[in-house]
């Protein structure tokens, strides 16, 4: 039973409450023990406060605060006293002052923790998915608590600033009907009628646009969305989005809204710096500049292509490449004329890993230029590869050469990413945004001999594009765009089709015959031809937002109840089997296959 009420919170106590009688409440997170002294560290949702049970004091406390165990929920009232000099705690808010004891309750003794709680440093070698069973418990560290908080405010300042701007926040069905545009949906079998399912959303996406449909105008949802997919660091199969559309506006006025709700996040639960306005490329740009459509701004290093300098070179690798529609290009590695023999291999297996079948340097040295390459070579075409790239003394020029232009872009993206790692360039004290726009409409899946769609079916391509639907749908561009920072997609949207026509002309582009068209989306083709204003919206990762704020590079460290591997919980263990009476009502059968589950690709 609780004895006395809480008069103030641990992470609360100053130099001001000196000589004040006070009441905490919380959790033991360590004990020190000294025979005729002991100190206790309490703790609670906003800090630690030391608290002192001296024998000369209170003799009749020393053999309870000796037997208190880590994780102990008790209660105590003591008096608030300045530390003696020498003995104050600069890491701690509160470590000017102590609380010396005189009564303590113990309102639920913890058992033996499966590790331990008041180490950060060992915690992060501690198992994650024992972390994850026993997620109460991680979640009591400090560091959890702020993460949780820190989510807390972003998603307020977010409803705060959309509804300022006249927005509504509308919520939509978590169960509706399954439409797959991607990812695989999770199916949800309907008792009432054995062999109809619902599924649970990927996005609102329909819905949402249904809304501009009727009329809303300016909707938004904190929005619950599920993929069953393939889980990474940066995915999981349940996560949470800003979900946004607007009637009658352009994609200028859209990527207006995005940027400025992310600056408005941002600064108020950060110091992290920014480039404002943020940079835009286009798509054909971001793949030439960075050679991915998520590039991390927050150092130079872009792409260069040395494929006219590389036609005059005799290196049968170079010829080859260009001779089959391919690329010879290079990425700078500052300081990385330095690197042994032995460290160039190294360099040349990781790129070899994404598919390069060697890698071509020119150092920049002291005494000269050195090549892997220097018996193909002139020393005027090393000096002009040298200052296509802007490489100095002491830097090392790495080149990629191959027929598939992808291929390049992929070995020298990541390249690029590991060379600004080594080169301390990826600062965690900024988020650098920035939007990339323009994306081809659609891209050709040469496995199912079909055009895919680069976001999703409902994305309006430029009106001047319309015209190659028929002859050349590799080169319509569409109005989506995607926020990136950091290097990794922070959100994404685009204009959408308002028109039941082109949308059915999509539709067909991307193999969805007509019966299969009224069946899936016959719904928001016919809600179309009724009036539909053109609108747009994107969608923001609150999850991915939280990760860039954290410095974070695992999403599950930034969510409450995370799934771990391949969508598993080791908290509820979960997903679990069910009786056969379940089965039987719903009208299912268990059939063995010899489907290997997915792992997680990180």
């Amino acid at each position: 039973m609780l004895s006395w009420q809480r008069t103030i919170e641990c992470g609360k106590l100053t130099l001001t409450h000196t000589g004040e009688k006070v009441v905490l409440n919380g959790w033991v997170n360590k004990v020190r023990t000294f025979g005729d002294l002991v100190f206790v560290d309490l703790r609670d949702r906003t800090g630690l406060i030391q608290v002192v049970i001296d024998n000369n004091d209170t003799p009749h406390l020393i053999a309870a605060a000796n037997s208190l165990k880590p994780e102990t929920v008790i209660s105590l009232m003591g008096e608030v006293r300045k530390r003696r000099a020498g003995t104050e705690n600069s890491k701690l808010s509160t470590g000017d002052v102590e609380v010396a004891a005189e009564k303590i309750e113990v309102l639920n003794e913890a058992k033996l923790l499966p590790f331990t709680l008041s180490d950060e440093e060992q915690m992060k070698q501690v198992d994650e998915t024992l972390r994850v069973k026993y997620r109460y418990l991680d979640l009591r560290r400090p560091s959890m608590y702020q993460m949780l908080s820190l989510r807390h405010k972003a998603v307020k300042i977010i409803r705060d600033y959309m509804d300022n701007q006249g927005f509504l926040e509308i919520e939509t069905p978590i169960i509706s009907k399954s439409t797959p545009e991607g990812a695989r949906d999770y199916l949800i079998p309907y008792r009432l009628q054995p062999g109809l399912f619902y599924a649970l959303p990927q996005a609102p996406q329909q819905y949402k646009q249904l809304l501009m449909v009727a009329g809303v105008e300016r909707y938004f949802q904190i929005a619950r969305c599920f993929r069953d997919e393939s889980q990474r660091s940066d995915r999981q199969p349940e996560f949470t989005q800003l979900d946004v559309e607007m009637s009658f506006i352009t994609q200028e006025d859209v990527l207006k809204l995005m940027e400025e709700v992310s600056i408005a996040v941002v600064n108020a639960v950060s110091d992290k710096k920014m480039t404002v306005p943020f940079p835009r490329f286009t798509y054909d740009e971001a793949m030439s500049l960075y050679g991915n459509d998520k590039p991390d701004i927050r150092f130079g290093l872009t792409l260069k292509d040395i494929g006219e300098i590389a036609s005059t070179i005799s290196f049968h690798v170079f010829a080859e490449a260009l001779a089959n529609g391919g690329q010879v290009k290079a990425v700078l590695y500052p300081g990385g004329a330095s690197l042994s023999r032995k460290e160039l291999d190294q360099l040349t297996d990781f790129c070899k890993q994404f598919g390069a079948g060697g890698l071509a340097t020119v150092s920049i040295g002291s005494e000269g230029m050195k090549s892997s390459i220097s018996r193909f070579c002139e020393a005027n075409q090393l000096a002009a590869i040298a200052e296509q790239c802007e490489a100095k003394q002491g830097d090392l020029v790495c080149i990629i050469a191959h027929a598939n232009k992808s291929v390049v872009a992929n070995v020298l993206s990541r390249l690029r990413l590991e060379i600004g790692q080594r080169c301390g360039l990826r600062s965690n004290d900024r988020m650098e945004f920035c939007f990339v726009i323009d994306f081809p409409l659609v891209q050709w899946n040469p496995d199912e001999k079909r055009w895919d769609a680069e976001h999703h079916p409902f994305t309006m391509p430029h009106e001047d594009n319309l015209q190659y639907i028929d002859s050349d749908p590799g080169k319509i561009r569409a109005q989506c765009y995607d926020l990136v920072c950091n290097g990794n997609e922070s959100a994404s949207g685009s204009i959408r089709i308002h028109n039941s026509e082109i949308q059915a002309k999509v539709f067909s582009l991307l193999g969805i015959s007509a019966a299969t068209q009224k069946e899936r989306f016959g719904h928001i083709l016919e809600a179309f031809s009724y009036g539909a204003p053109p609108h747009g919206g994107f969608a923001i990762g609150i999850d991915r937002l939280i990760m860039n704020l954290m410095d974070e590079q695992n999403i599950r460290e930034v969510m409450a109840f995370p799934k771990v591997g391949p969508g598993y919980d080791p908290l509820m263990d979960a997903p679990s089997s069910v009786d056969s009476a379940q089965l039987k009502e719903l009208g299912l059968e268990i059939v063995k296959t010899d489907r290997v589950n997915e792992s997680q690709n990180e």
